[in-house]
């Protein structure tokens, strides 16, 4: 059955409200990691247990990100923009495309702008500064994000469920290799959630009055399990992480096995966790944004 889509004044104040909010949470993730000694304390303690089991996951973790790269990337990007044009969606192409670009070209901008002050919490990578955001983390998330806009309606679930899976695997390797601190790919979903919102707002311009959309498309289910599921993954790393912050006394070298796994884990799921709630925003409001019918 086909209805009106809601008032798009309605969508453009939730794209607006989502942009700001993520922006928010970016810099929050921002001046907590980098300019508070806890921050860099618990990125530190999550990178140094990534050691525990590397061995039974190094090559597996560097196929996923040796296989991200700027040839990649560009293959990825005409592809989602092929699949777009085949369905008449001239607008849908480059709104898919922007979001690719500005999300990367942001990182890149962000990662060589800021600054990571030193605190000798981690004398061992003090040399390397801010490698906030993760640019492999970018990228994975960017695809999987704009493939799930340019897919027809009856893909856009599964997509959804495979991409914010392959991203987040994507980010915690950044961790599990050493490539990345936790804080990286965490920002690095926040500027591809806030893209997301500006390539909507794009769409959201261009998409006609009598646009239509088929109430199934909404993948409401979908949408709610990645949502409570992120939601999760992020209360269980806020969750051992504030366990965590009670052996803050002790060096992160010298922690013992326990303390360091549980910063790596905890950490993991907050990455994994950051991806899903991301990925049901989008999937949440592509069915107005995207209509099966534009009018």
């Amino acid at each position: 059955m086909r209805v009106p889509v809601t008032p798009r004044g309605g969508t453009a104040v939730w794209l607006v409200a989502l942009a700001l909010v993520q922006t928010a949470a970016f810099i929050v993730v921002w001046r907590f990691a980098l300019y508070t000694d806890v921050g860099q304390w618990i990125d530190t303690v999550a990178l140094t247990g990534n050691r525990i089991g590397r061995d039974h996951i190094e090559d597996p973790v560097d196929r996923i990100l040796n296989a991200m790269s700027v040839v990649s990337l560009l293959a990825a990007t005409v592809m989602i923009g092929f699949i777009a044009l085949i369905r008449g969606r001239v607008a849908l192409a480059v709104a898919a495309t922007l979001l690719i670009a500005g999300a990367n070209v942001t990182t890149q901008l962000l990662k060589y702008g800021l600054v990571r002050p030193d605190y000798g919490i981690d004398p061992e990578r003090a040399y390397v500064g801010n490698s906030l955001p993760s640019g492999h983390t970018t990228v994975a998330a960017s695809v999987a994000v704009a493939l799930v806009l340019v897919l027809p309606p009856k893909g856009r679930a599964f997509a959804a469920l495979v991409g914010a899976a392959y991203a987040a695997v994507a980010g915690v390797a950044t961790l599990s290799a050493g490539w990345h601190r936790p804080s990286d790919a965490v920002a690095a979903f926040l500027v591809v959630g806030v893209w997301a919102a500006l390539a909507g707002l794009l769409l959201l311009i261009t998409q006609r009055e009598r646009a239509q959309v088929a109430s199934a498309d909404a993948h409401r289910g979908v949408a709610l399990l990645l949502g409570i599921g992120g939601l999760l993954a992020i209360a269980a790393c806020a969750l051992a992480l504030s366990w965590l912050v009670g052996q803050r006394a002790t060096a992160p070298a010298e922690l013992s096995r326990q303390p360091l796994f549980v910063g790596y884990a905890g950490s993991a799921a907050g990455i994994a966790g950051t991806m899903v709630v991301v990925m049901a925003l989008v999937l949440a409001a592509v069915h107005r944004i995207v209509p099966r019918h534009k009018g």
